[in-house]
C-alpha cells in the first residue's frame, strides 16, 4: 500500500529514471556477469516458463551447464528451486546476483522469464542478451500497461535489445512488429498451414516449421526439415513451446540428432498439466492458465483425452489485473465444463468474493445455476475438496489458475503458504478416509 501511495506521488519520468540507475548499478555491482554467458531472453504472454525449461533441459541435454529463472523456478546448474515470489523476473539485484551464481557454478548458459512490466521497470538492462525469443501475444497486464500498444511495445523493446539471435512465433498476428527488428540471425518458427505466414519482406527469415502434425492423449509428433519429433506434454501450445525450443538450439548451432533425442526425454513442466495421481479413478491436472488464451489451449490439450465429465475449479487474480477477463474466464469455463466451482485465487487487496461473484456471473450467463452446476466457495482448499468428492469413475478434474505456486497472494502483501497439488492430494485422501 505504502509503495502504491509513494508512486502516485512521484512524476512517473523520475521513477522511471530511479529504475535505469538501478538497473545499471546492479549490472556493475555485480561484474556484469551476463558479459560470460549465453544469455536468452524468453517474452510473450503465455508459454515463457515452459519454453525456458525446454530450452535449458535441451541444451543440458547437449553437455551445457544451464541457469534459468522463470515464473514456475530457478535454477543454477544442478541447484533447482521454487519461484515463490510471485514474480515473473526478479528485481535487478536479484538477477544479477542469480548470473553470478551461474557464472561460478560454471554454466554456460542463462534463460532469462523476460516479463513485459519487468522490462517497463528496466529488469532487462544491464543484461547481455544473445537471444532473445517471442512466444506469442494475447491481451494481458493491459491495465498495468495502460494499454494493449503499451504491452506489444513492452515486449519489443527485448528485441531492441539484442542485436544477436531472434526467434519468432510467426503464427502469432503480431509477429510482423516482432520480426521488424534488426539482428544478425532471425528464425521464424511455427506450423504449416497455420494461418500467418512470413511477411513478404522478411527475407533473410530462416524458417523452423512443423509438418505432419500429430496430437495424442499419450504424446504429440511433428517433422522439420525431415526430422521427426516426439514428445511426451501433450496439447498444440506444446508442439508451440518445443518448436521455440528447438529453432532456439538449431540457432546456437546444436545438431539435428541431439534436439530430437532431447525433445523425445522432455517432460511437463512442473504446474502445466501436472497430473496428480494417488490410486483414484478419475482424473485431476493441475494447470498455471489464468487468463482466456491459456486456458482455451489448456481446454484444446484436454479435448484430447478420453473422459466423462469435467470438473473445473478456478478463479482470477485480483490486484486490479484485468478484471475484465474474470467474466470471460467465467463464461468460458461454462462452456467447457460440466461443473464450475469458483474459488480464491490470488486476490491481493481485492474482495475476494467480489471476484468469485464477476467470474461466475459469466457462468451463470451460460446457463450454469448456483447450487446445480455452480458453486462459489471462497476457502479453495473447500473448494477442490468438493469438486475431489463430485468426481466419479471416468471424470476429470481441472483446477487452474495456479500450476505449481507454493504461495497465495493476499491483501497488504502478505503471501501465505499454498500449493494446489498439495490441496489435491489431501482432498483425494480425505475422500478415500470418508
Amino acid at each position: 500500500m505504502l509503495k502504491s501511495a509513494i508512486r502516485r506521488l512521484i512524476p512517473e519520468p523520475i521513477i522511471s529514471g530511479y529504475h535505469l540507475a538501478l538497473a545499471h548499478l546492479a549490472a556493475a555491482v555485480y561484474g556484469y556477469p551476463s558479459r560470460r554467458l549465453t544469455v536468452i531472453g524468453v517474452t510473450g504472454t503465455n508459454g515463457k516458463s515452459s519454453t525456458t525449461q525446454f530450452i535449458g533441459r535441451l541444451l543440458e541435454h547437449a553437455g551445457h551447464r544451464v541457469g534459468w529463472t522463470t515464473t514456475a523456478g530457478f535454477k543454477v546448474a544442478d541447484r533447482e528451486w521454487v519461484n515463490d515470489k510471485k514474480m515473473t523476473m526478479l528485481g535487478r539485484f536479484q538477477t544479477q546476483k542469480l548470473l553470478r551464481e551461474m557464472v561460478k557454478a560454471g554454466c554456460t548458459h542463462a534463460i532469462v522469464e523476460t516479463s513485459s512490466q519487468g522490462i517497463a521497470q528496466f529488469r532487462h538492462v544491464g543484461i547481455a542478451y544473445t537471444v532473445a525469443v517471442f512466444t506469442n501475444l494475447t491481451p494481458e497486464h493491459i491495465e498495468a500497461h495502460g494499454g494493449f500498444e503499451n504491452y506489444k511495445r513492452a515486449k519489443g523493446k527485448l528485441f531492441a535489445a539484442t542485436r544477436g539471435i531472434h526467434i519468432i512465433n510467426i503464427d502469432d498476428e503480431h509477429a510482423p512488429y516482432f520480426l521488424s527488428f534488426k539482428a544478425d540471425k532471425t528464425y521464424g518458427y511455427g506450423l504449416a498451414g497455420a494461418s500467418q505466414t512470413l511477411p513478404r519482406d522478411a527475407a533473410g527469415v530462416i524458417p523452423v516449421i512443423a509438418s505432419d502434425v500429430l496430437l495424442e492423449a499419450s504424446c504429440s509428433s511433428f517433422r522439420v526439415d525431415g526430422h521427426e519429433f516426439h514428445l511426451t506434454p501433450i496439447g498444440r501450445f506444446n508442439v508451440y513451446n518445443v518448436l521455440s525450443a528447438v529453432a532456439t538450439c538449431r540457432a546456437l548451432g546444436l545438431s539435428w540428432e541431439i534436439i530430437q533425442d532431447g525433445v523425445a526425454r522432455l517432460e511437463s513442466v512442473p504446474g502445466r498439466l501436472e497430473s496428480i495421481e494417488e490410486g483414484q479413478g478419475f482424473g485431476v491436472i493441475v494447470d498455471y492458465a489464468y487468463e482466456p488464451a491459456a486456458m482455451n489451449a489448456v481446454y484444446e490439450a484436454l479435448r484430447l483425452l478420453k473422459r466423462g465429465r469435467l470438473i473445473q475449479v478456478l478463479g482470477s487474480a485480483g490486484g486490479g489485473r484485468d478484471v475484465a477477463r474474470r467474466e470471460i474466464l467465467g463464461r468460458m469455463a461454462a462452456q467447457e465444463a460440466d461443473v464450475v466451482i469458483v474459488a480464491n485465487e490470488d486476490p491481493y487487496d481485492d474482495d475476494p468474493m467480489q471476484i468469485i461473484n464477476d467470474v461466475a456471473s459469466g457462468a451463470t450467463a451460460e446457463g450454469k445455476r448456483d447450487g446445480v452446476d455452480l458453486f462459489r466457495i471462497l476457502d479453495r482448499q473447500e473448494a477442490i475438496d468438493k469438486a475431489i468428492a463430485m468426481a466419479q469413475s471416468g471424470d476429470l478434474v481441472l483446477l487452474t489458475g495456479k500450476g505449481s505456486e507454493p504461495v497465495m497472494a493476499v491483501e497488504n502483501g502478505k503471501k501465505i503458504p499454498w500449493d494446489d497439488r498439495a490441496a489435491a492430494r489431501k482432498a483425494l485422501h480425505r475422500r478415500v478416509q470418508s
